[in-house]
């Protein structure tokens, strides 16, 4: 109730139904039409009605019995609020979020400034709360439209919601279209299940410094379900267009601020249970923010064998004396409390000493002391220091000790520290090869205790010089014993979480750089294990990524000139051409051996050549139930071989079948938080299969399931269904599959595509023999058994579904087709792209958006998927493998040479590059520069990710310890 706004309580409060206009005073018994009514003539002069096909023609109302008028509709009265702005209808933008359903609260103008609306089951009972008269639940509300000036704000006909869903799953599409700012949203909570003293969308937005409305939709669209990969695409409005990467992370934020309000409510309901909660305590619980401030809040009155110094101190009676110190001290007199035969009263001394734990137990815990402090120390040089521990420098490992030598003697600002240096010394501290510190000067420990004794905490009356001297005790305890160590896990604890979400960030945006590696068609392939003593294990691979050979060769046990024979004769079998080698052991002797016969044309008339593709994780899945499954009769080290070859071919449909963290091209991935890793690296997985799509009739259940709003389960019926019924021919289709439902549908189906020439090939083959089982079911041939009648537009294609476009905005793309003239047919056609460009030039993209009652961004998107080319794929924007011919040593290397290479890994401290030597170089982060980095090229994150080709310049070459320094050119 409280978060209506004041203005709209006071009216709900004074109409009754005398006052109600004559719209909202039908009769009970007939949901056909309401009685016709006149607005005021100051807000128009004609009335409109709605469109034929928008809403239905309603019958006259039934005359009311003359007891009737006190039975109302159940409808917030919206029509009385603010009407002083109209908007213009939009019919199929799909963006409507923050606004009650029609069927429950009819249609409500947008004032000046747009507020977001309480949520439909708050505003009706508020409505009901305010009224006296009883609300009536079971007619429709008026679909009357309130006019301003000479425009009408039109009722939104049926077609505004998506799919055949029930009210409560229907999707409304109409506020915020050009996902303008809401504002004034702080009038208006969004309802959590646990409530705090903090409002959630303003805490979201104060941590990760976007708009509270943007935070306010995000929350409701995550509250219903929808999946990143959909909400970035397909809600762009209502997000005002932030990167996958932004959502991901302003997801964790909100799951853990929700994780704080849950343990918050826990912690409350226990202490009640305990009786020990009190009011000032539960007020202290709702403010916490973080798991922290909640963890020192509730730490005293955990159940303990001891309890603190505060608690038994309490036990002996010296809780009123602490208090009466600070109250009444006039009053108040400890020697009193001496109980001689007790221990901690025993005399003065102890006497003082437990209200001095009492005192400084109040002042950790009081809000408004620990908010000052935390001030202070945002004002002042607060260092972390780490240096090489007594215990490992005596009996340490010298190989660990020495990796760690950059820590051994290290102090920074927490302000300036680097995120790798935190998990860094944190792995030292884990090791005990290191002892790690926070330094907070004196100086806030003086400043600090002044204010505590003369500002926050000073009497209320004079105090003794006894009573004064327990008082700065008390403050010096409270710092020393409880804030301080406070204050350290807090900086800790901030510092190792911020360095663990941007390792974890960067983790993700590394494997997204990796999945969106642009694939090698049409080539045959053969994929090289390289090894030592067992050989190297190869897997010859065709276009289709069939398995057409496999073998094992022994290269570097003197065999090398015979195996040679073996390798030609394969290739020439097979017309292969392109050699794919694993970076792991043997490695550099295997690339040396091929460049050398490469070098030597032994494979004429092939035109041979060579890439190093990474094979971390091929291992691991080559041992995996899904290599059994899928290669049953192969050695798992000739698995691997073939994952290898795969990988150049088609990298994102073979890397999903490996675990994320298990790919390699991460910081620290091991030191981090695994659940926060595996839910991100899930998440960007499902993001590239879902922005690159996949053939729903050809892909494999492993690539389906990774799809959003699909899970293992979903993904398996989909192969049953298929491999049941035969190909999927349009994405209706899918509402057929067991356990995907609505939603399930809505947020998959946008990303699912289907081969347009494929389907019209099956399906004139179905027509034929449909044709020919109905010739011999006249004859008779068939006896009396009829087969079932197959829906006739159930079955028709549709040229849409090979689109990026979802199903919610088909009728819009036909509508734009018409405008354009043309025709579903030519979809990514020139013919097709011609005539959307001279639309485009003519009226604008805003223009012609306006013109369909749409927004920008949708139309943008009807846009791509009209006129991108079948069978368009977003890799072909990033970087090939690069092939090679001959080999680099690490010797020949010269400081100044220029040299190309491909980015093998990014890390917060700089680029690894390998440049072909065998050893990755390293570019360091401040030779990055923004000047340096191509901005033409499309790519998936700000700075540089693997698989880009870089050209760069050799600064220092280090040959014992085996490191390259490089300088980066310029992106390729």
């Amino acid at each position: 109730m409280s978060s209506l706004p004041r203005r709209v309580k006071s009216q709900a409060k004074a109409l009754t139904s005398e006052e109600l206009p004559s719209f909202l005073n039908s009769s009970s018994e007939s949901e056909e039409e309401e009685e016709e009514w006149k607005p005021k003539q100051k807000i128009a002069k004609k009335r409109c009605l709605p469109k034929k096909n928008e809403a239905k023609i309603k019958e006259a109302a039934v005359p009311q019995p003359a007891g009737a008028k006190k039975t109302v509709k159940k409808v917030a009265i919206k029509e009385e609020l603010d009407v002083s702005l109209p908007i213009a209808p939009v019919e199929d933008n799909r963006m409507q979020l923050l606004k009650p359903k029609e069927e429950d609260v009819g249609t409500k103008p947008e004032s000046l400034n747009p507020k977001p609306e309480v949520p439909k089951k708050m505003e009706i009972n508020s409505f009901q709360g305010k009224n006296k008269k009883s609300l009536g639940s079971d007619e429709k509300p008026s679909t009357s439209v309130p006019v301003v000036g000479n425009q009408v704000k039109h009722e939104k006909c049926e077609e505004a919601f998506a799919f055949d869903e029930p009210p409560s799953k229907k999707i409304k599409l109409n506020e915020c279209p050009e996902g303008k700012p809401v504002k004034n949203l702080g009038r208006n909570k969004i309802k959590e299940e646990f409530e705090m003293n903090w409002d959630i969308v303003q805490a979201l937005s104060d941590i990760t410094n976007v708009e509270p409305w943007v935070c306010a939709n995000l929350i409701n669209l995550f509250q219903e379900e929808n999946t990143i990969p959909f909400i970035a695409r397909y809600r762009k409005e209502l997000i005002n267009n932030l990167e996958a990467d932004a959502l991901r992370e302003m997801q964790q934020t909100l799951e853990e601020l929700r994780t704080v309000a849950k343990k918050t409510h826990t912690t409350i309901q226990k202490l009640k249970k305990e009786g020990k909660l009190s009011g000032c305590l539960m007020k202290a619980l709702l403010n916490c923010r973080t798991l922290e401030e909640l963890d020192h809040v509730s730490a005293p009155y955990k159940t303990g064998s001891k309890g603190t110094k505060a608690q038994r101190a309490k036990q002996l009676g010296l809780e009123p004396a602490a208090l009466s110190l600070l109250q009444n001290p006039v009053e108040l007199n400890l020697f009193s409390y001496i109980r001689p035969n007790t221990k901690g009263l025993a005399n003065i001394q102890e006497v003082e000493t437990g209200v001095q734990h009492i005192l400084a137990d109040i002042f950790a815990k009081d809000k408004d002391t620990l908010d000052f402090i935390r001030k202070l120390c945002q004002q002042r040089y607060i260092s972390i220091q780490s240096t090489l521990a007594k215990v490992s420098s005596k009996s340490g490992n010298e190989k660990d000790i020495n990796k760690f030598q950059l820590y051994h003697e290290f102090s920074c600002n927490i302000k300036n520290i680097q995120h790798h240096q935190i998990l860094a010394i944190n792995r030292g501290e884990n090791l005990k090869i290191l002892t790690v510190k926070v330094n907070i000067p004196d100086g806030v420990k003086n400043e600090f205790c002044w204010w505590c004794v003369n500002e926050r905490w000073r009497p209320k009356q004079f105090l003794k010089p006894e009573f004064m001297r327990i008082l700065r005790n008390s403050v010096e305890d409270a710092y020393k014993r409880l804030i301080h160590p406070l204050l350290c896990r807090e900086f800790r604890s901030k510092l190792t979480s911020d360095a663990e979400k941007e390792s974890v960030m960067m983790f993700g945006r590394n494997l997204r750089q990796l999945l969106l590696t642009s694939p090698v068609r049409g080539r045959t392939l053969m994929g090289v294990d390289p090894g030592y003593k067992h050989g190297c294990k190869l897997a010859i691979i065709s276009p289709t990524s069939q398995i057409l050979h496999t073998d094992v060769v022994y290269l570097h046990s003197g065999q090398g000139f015979r195996e040679a024979e073996k390798i030609k004769k394969l290739l020439l079998q097979y017309n292969c051409s392109t050699v794919v080698i694993g970076n792991g052991t043997a490695c550099r002797e295997t690339e040396a051996y091929f460049a050398d016969l490469i070098m030597k044309k032994y494979f004429a008339p092939l035109d041979v050549v060579y890439c190093i593709v990474s094979e971390a994780g091929a291992s691991i899945y080559s041992v995996s139930p899904e290599a059994s499954k899928e290669m049953p009769d192969l050695d798992p080290n000739l698995r691997s071989a073939v994952s290898i070859a795969r990988r150049v071919q088609d990298p994102l449909a073979e890397l999903v079948k490996i675990e994320p963290k298990h790919i390699g091209v991460g910081m620290y991935q091991h030191d981090v938080s695994q659940t926060l890793l595996k839910a991100t690296l899930d998440s960007v997985v499902e993001e590239c299969v879902s922005f690159v799509g996949v053939d729903i009739n050809i892909c494999s259940e492993i690539l389906l399931r990774h799809i959003a709003g699909l899970n293992a389960n979903r993904a398996k019926n989909i192969i049953e269904w298929r491999e049941k019924n035969g190909p999927f021919i349009n994405r209706e289709q899918l509402k057929e599959v067991k356990g995907l439902g609505p939603k399930s549908f809505q947020q998959c189906a946008g990303f699912i595509r289907f081969n347009q020439e494929y389907i019209k090939t099956f399906c004139s083959n179905k027509k034929t023999e449909l044709g020919s089982r109905a010739l011999l079911t006249k004859a008779g041939a068939l006896g009396k058994k009829k087969s079932k009648p197959i829906p006739c537009a159930w079955q028709q294609p549709n040229p849409l579904d090979q689109t990026c476009i979802h199903p919610e905005s088909y009728n819009l793309a036909v509508r734009f087709l018409s405008l354009i003239g043309g025709n579903a047919n030519d979809i990514g056609k020139s013919d097709m792209q011609q005539k959307v460009s001279a639309v485009i030039e003519r009226e604008g993209l805003e223009g012609t958006a306006k013109r369909l009652n749409t927004t920008v961004h949708t139309l943008q998107l009807i846009i791509d998927g009209l006129t991108q080319p079948e069978g368009y794929d977003i890799r072909t924007d990033f970087g090939k493998p690069d092939f090679k011919r001959s080999i680099v040593c690490f010797e020949d290397l010269s400081v100044g040479a220029v040299l190309t290479g491909k980015v093998e890994n990014a890390t917060q401290f700089g680029v690894f590059v390998d440049i072909g030597v065998g050893r990755a170089g390293l570019i360091p982060v401040r030779n990055i520069t923004e000047a340096k980095l191509s901005k033409v090229k499309k790519r998936r994150s700000l700075g540089l990710g693997p698989g880009e080709r870089v050209e760069v310049k050799v600064l220092n070459v280090d040959i014992p310890r085996l490191r390259i320094t490089l300088d980066l050119i310029r992106v390729l």
